[in-house]
């Protein structure tokens, strides 16, 4: 066998395969071991036919194709390994020449494995942010606690600010209702920003049995696209007023909160609390920022396939949370304002990204040798048969090597994005 390497791309190479008499016959030979347990010959039961008596009876074009195909399986991998190449799926195969019992010539195209040129992954210039927990923080916080003990009581007067209303509303744009724009019985305490900019205002100072419409329009920046800068107009029906009564942020509330003696113990609880949470975000941040950084510095070629690859799991993970609030994904498509061009254009970028950013991490973990070992790795496995034990599918998988190369994988980039966050940190 003979090979001569063509690149088509920074991610993609053509093989010209040339096989001579010897690699026929060896594939000729498996060929008609093959066929002749299809060959039916009087006096012989099917399939225990003596390969040089089916011979005879196999008809020569099926003999030449399966001898063909057989050397093109036998071989095609071997070539690219030749090369130094390592296909990402099954190349496409095309038979150029094919003289029987003497030569045959071939052409093998795939997506490889690109080769990535790391810049200086130790010098990236990333700065972590600080991690500050403000007062303001805190003091949301123990908002939110003097909330959760507050009383509420019904009331016969006009809404005001910070009370809560129940209320059944409808949004209408162009006179029909749009999908999320209605609800019953729904309580909003007013004054919570929850709503677009006019809808809790214009409840202040209605009662019990007030019925009403609310003129509004939508912000320029909203988030579904069809509703950005749109005037509506919302039905409502107040039902109840409900005061709220929030207790003092004091002392008392901070007994109540836990074992704390005093405000002074809850608040310092309270910035510790917060304090993990902040080094925790922000140390994301920073490995994040660190993986953008490094594919900048460096050339990371992002193979078509990886990419359609990524965009099917963005396109997966979007139709299971429509799915599971009973949306398809037109559905999600219409209720953000999107045509399918522009989410796929969107979806390819996020794709691209994340296709370099796992490449460059990758070939960082081959150049460091950041590896995991299997011991570290079926730790994890029990670890995650302890979480999955009410789910026999979910357990069964984690039998499958597949499965468990892709979780040795996660934790080896994991290990390799520790490394980088370490070697750059000032």
């Amino acid at each position: 066998m003979k090979t001569k390497f063509k690149k088509l791309s920074d991610s993609r190479v053509e093989i010209t395969v040339t096989l001579d008499k010897e690699d026929l016959a060896v594939a000729k030979e498996k060929a008609t071991l093959k066929l002749s347990k299809e060959i039916k010959v009087e006096g012989f039961r099917k399939g225990k036919v003596p390969a040089e008596v089916a011979k005879k009876f196999i008809p020569e074009n099926d003999l030449n194709a399966e001898t063909i195909d057989l050397a093109v399986r036998a071989t095609v991998i071997e070539a690219f390994k030749q090369n130094e190449k390592s296909p990402l799926v099954l190349p496409n195969v095309n038979v150029t020449k094919f003289v029987p019992d003497e030569m045959a010539e071939y052409t093998a195209t795939a997506d490889i494995i690109p080769e990535v040129k790391l810049g200086d992954y130790k010098k990236l210039g990333v700065k972590r942010d600080e991690v500050k927990v403000a007062e303001k923080d805190i003091k949301g916080v123990l908002e939110n606690l003097a909330s959760s003990f507050a009383e509420k009581k019904v009331v016969k007067r006009a809404a005001k600010l910070d009370d809560e209303v129940i209320i059944d509303f409808v949004g209408k744009k162009d006179g029909k209702a749009f999908d999320g724009g209605s609800a019953k019985d729904y309580k909003l305490v007013l004054g919570s920003k929850t709503f677009i900019p006019g809808f809790e205002d214009g409840i202040v100072g209605h009662e019990s049995g007030d019925k009403f419409d609310l003129e509004l329009t939508f912000p320029e920046d909203y988030g579904v696209k069809d509703l950005a800068g749109a005037k509506t107009v919302f039905e409502v029906l107040v039902k109840q007023v409900n005061e709220i009564t929030k207790p003092a942020i004091n002392d008392e509330l901070a007994k109540k909160c836990g074992p704390f003696e005093d405000l002074a113990a809850l608040k310092k609880d309270i910035k510790k609390n917060l304090a993990a949470q902040t080094e925790h975000q922000t140390e994301e941040k920073f490995k994040n920022d660190l993986v953008a950084a490094l594919v900048k510095k460096s050339k990371v070629p992002a193979p078509e396939i990886l990419i359609d690859d990524q965009m099917r799991i963005i396109r997966d993970d979007i139709e299971r949370n429509a799915a599971s609030q009973g949306m398809k994904f037109e559905d999600y498509l219409d209720r953000a304002g999107e045509t399918l061009e522009n989410w796929e254009k969107e979806a390819r970028k996020i794709a691209e990204e994340r296709v370099k950013a796992s490449l460059a991490l990758q070939t960082l973990a081959v150049e460091e040798k950041i590896t995991v070992s299997d011991d570290l790795v079926n730790a994890k496995i029990a670890e995650l048969k302890d979480v999955y034990q009410k789910s026999p599918e979910a357990l069964k998988s984690l039998k499958n090597p597949n499965v468990k190369m892709d979780i040795k994988n996660r934790m080896t980039i994991e290990e390799t994005l520790n490394y980088l966050a370490k070697i750059n940190k000032v």
